[in-house]
């Protein structure tokens, strides 16, 4: 991030006050990124990031994965040979796409041996099989094989503050690894935290159906409840879905192989596999607010969200401490991966999003006694550093 950028960043996130936001319209279609060499960090923030808008990166952003390179046939087609030799005795999380559970599928555990096994008879049946459409979802296979080669971190998402929290404690992550026939599917959803993500085809072709922040509204049925298929014919019948004509069509995107979907901030999306062997980052700012909860707000809230104050503030601490340690040794260069500048507008999104934290009355009710730094000393750290990067 360059200077002008970062300044123009914090200029918008100034800008966006404490106001809720209206229904987000959906653009004309989604902007394609063709050339590597032709678009920089700064271009996606200021045409993607900032906006809140989705756009896909042609296949030349992934051209040098070692996932591409040995995952696939020559054909195109997923090569079940090496995954096997590599992974076959590996076990993975596989949900059944035909049974809804609430506004998601219910998933069991195999091998991928044993999943790929059915895969080649569900293809052989011509798409069928008695045990239904599974789909293998959420498989942590970069945190189980931390030296493959599977993928290249992409500039545009190098601040990665949720991955960054999780690789500190080593014990989660949210890269997954997603495989499935043709027909396989998610439901619709928006990813955790609102968070934005990103996604890309090792092989295959997936369709997306995208929604703008606060359209999925519109879609709630007559008991508030989301849609669990934004497709279904039950969302013509008025009676049940009283605002369905309110909300606008989604924005449809065809994903080819190589290529990556970046899926902003609050956009409520659904996934269908025409081919599909994918492999998908999430990354976030955790943005929910934050309700005037009593003595059992931390329960709720974690229940809710995953997350709790106490374990929110160790978040931010960790990766408040990342980017002081830039700041305060320079070392970064801006260009390929974290620089000075992108360090600094972190630092400043920050000491915002702390400040709010710390004046909140539930966290204040938090015993916060065993926390080091306790959280006003890391604020002032925090706005000492804000000053002293706006130094000229």
């Amino acid at each position: 991030m360059d200077r002008e950028t970062r300044a123009l960043a914090d200029s918008h996130f100034r800008g966006l006050g404490v106001d809720v936001p209206g229904v987000g319209q959906a653009p004309g279609r989604v902007a394609f990124v063709s050339e590597p060499g032709a678009f920089s960090y700064a271009d996606f923030v200021r045409g993607f990031l900032l906006p809140n808008l989705p756009c896909v990166f042609s296949s030349a952003f992934t051209q040098g994965w070692g996932s591409r390179r040995r995952w696939v046939t020559p054909a195109g087609r997923p090569d079940f040979d090496h995954l096997l030799r590599t992974y076959g005795d590996v076990v993975v999380p596989v949900a059944n796409c035909g049974v809804q559970e609430y506004n998601s599928n219910p998933k069991e555990h195999m091998t991928l041996r044993d999943y790929i096994t059915y895969w080649k008879e569900y293809i052989q049946a011509g798409y069928s099989s008695p045990r239904g459409c599974l789909y293998l979802k959420d498989w942590h296979l970069c945190r189980d094989f931390p030296v493959e080669d599977v993928f290249t971190l992409p500039v545009y998402f190098s601040s990665d503050w949720l991955n960054e929290f999780w690789d500190a404690l080593d014990v989660d992550d949210y890269r997954f690894v997603y495989a499935g026939p043709a027909g396989s599917w998610s439901p619709f959803h928006a990813d955790i935290f609102r968070s934005f993500s990103w996604s890309v085809n090792v092989c295959g072709r997936k369709k997306w159906l995208l929604f703008p922040p606060g359209q999925e509204e519109a879609l709630r049925d007559r008991h508030g409840n989301l849609p669990y298929d934004v497709t279904s014919p039950a969302l013509c019948d008025t009676h049940l879905h009283p605002r369905n004509q309110l909300a606008g069509p989604p924005l449809e995107i065809t994903q080819e192989a190589g290529e990556m979907v970046f899926v902003p901030s609050g956009w409520h999306h659904q996934v269908h596999n025409l081919e599909l062997c994918a492999v998908q980052e999430e990354v976030s700012e955790w943005r929910d607010s934050m309700p005037d909860w009593h003595h059992h707000c931390q329960v709720i809230m974690r229940s809710c969200s995953g997350i709790n104050f106490e374990e929110f503030y160790h978040f931010l601490k960790v990766i408040a401490e990342k980017r002081l340690l830039v700041l305060r040794e320079a070392a970064a260069e801006d260009g390929a991966g974290l620089g000075f500048e992108q360090a600094a507008f972190d630092v400043g999104r920050i000491t915002e999003v702390l400040a709010s934290l710390v004046a909140h009355p539930d966290f204040q009710r938090v015993d916060t006694s065993a926390f080091s730094p306790q959280p006003k000393e890391l604020l002032q750290q925090l706005r000492e550093a804000v000053d002293a990067a706006a130094a000229p």
